[in-house]
């Protein structure tokens, strides 16, 4: 449990956590509890927010920022998996063509787009919720990251294969159990409840079903899943969390 919980850390922030082992066990584990470290950094993030709105700036600028810092937080690995993902299922080859245009480093069209979709929207899904004030940019920040953690346990259930030998999807997939996303979408929206009202349960369930059809049509068009399916439905999960809220 402690190496799991700290290659949570490590695998997926920016954190200098040295993580003692790193093998399917211990990472199965990390995919188990790291909905905990996506609830840290939104609540900082909407923290980071809220401060820029008190000082004057505008929600939307606010918001770019948070956006930024999460960036930087994370590497751009997630942000990197919806680019990958993007263009790879723009490709409309088979699972080997759509995999290779996943693994060419160059960004194509559909990349663009998607990357400026969902990072438009959180930054100012991000400032609306700032502009309302700290408790509901922090809460709404934590829940949002949390259900986009908690995306990751149900692209890794068990009876979904790995798109590939190697890489995350290999090391990770089939390792959860399928109840554990359900149950952390649970924790998260009773948890956000008491500070967000209805938008809380309304963000899970539309984080949830976004996350259960992106999972799905990935894994149909790749045979299994990958790294990047991971990053693609965390972040697909977070804009839709944070839009949900805003108009909740």
């Amino acid at each position: 449990m402690r190496g799991g919980a700290a290659l949570a850390v490590a695998m997926f922030t920016v954190v200098p956590l040295r993580a003692p082992r790193i093998d399917r066990a211990a990472a199965g584990v990390a995919i188990a509890v790291v909905p905990l470290v996506g609830v840290v950094l939104g609540g900082v993030l909407g923290a980071a927010a809220a401060g820029l709105v008190a000082l004057g700036a505008p929600g939307l600028l606010a918001g770019l920022v948070a956006v930024g810092l999460g960036a930087a937080a994370t590497r751009g690995l997630h942000l990197d998996g919806l680019a990958d993902l993007a263009d790879g299922l723009g490709s409309h080859g088979d699972p080997a063509r759509t995999l290779a245009v996943m693994r060419d480093p160059g960004v194509g069209a559909f990349a663009v787009v998607w990357l400026v979709v969902v990072l438009g929207i959180q930054a100012s899904a991000l400032g609306a919720l700032a502009d309302r004030g700290v408790v509901p940019a922090v809460a709404g920040g934590a829940l949002a990251l949390g259900l986009g953690r908690a995306s990751f346990a149900w692209v890794a259930r068990r009876g979904v294969p790995a798109a590939s030998s190697a890489g995350l999807g290999a090391l990770v997939a089939g390792t959860q159990a399928a109840w554990v996303a359900p149950a952390w979408c649970v924790v998260l929206a009773a948890a956000a409840f008491p500070l967000l009202g209805v938008g809380a349960p309304v963000a899970a369930v539309v984080a949830a079903a976004v996350v259960v059809l992106v999972a799905a049509h990935a894994r149909r068009r790749l045979g299994g899943v990958s790294g990047d399916v991971f990053g693609a439905c965390a972040e697909l999960a977070i804009t839709v969390a944070l839009a949900a809220l805003t108009l909740a």
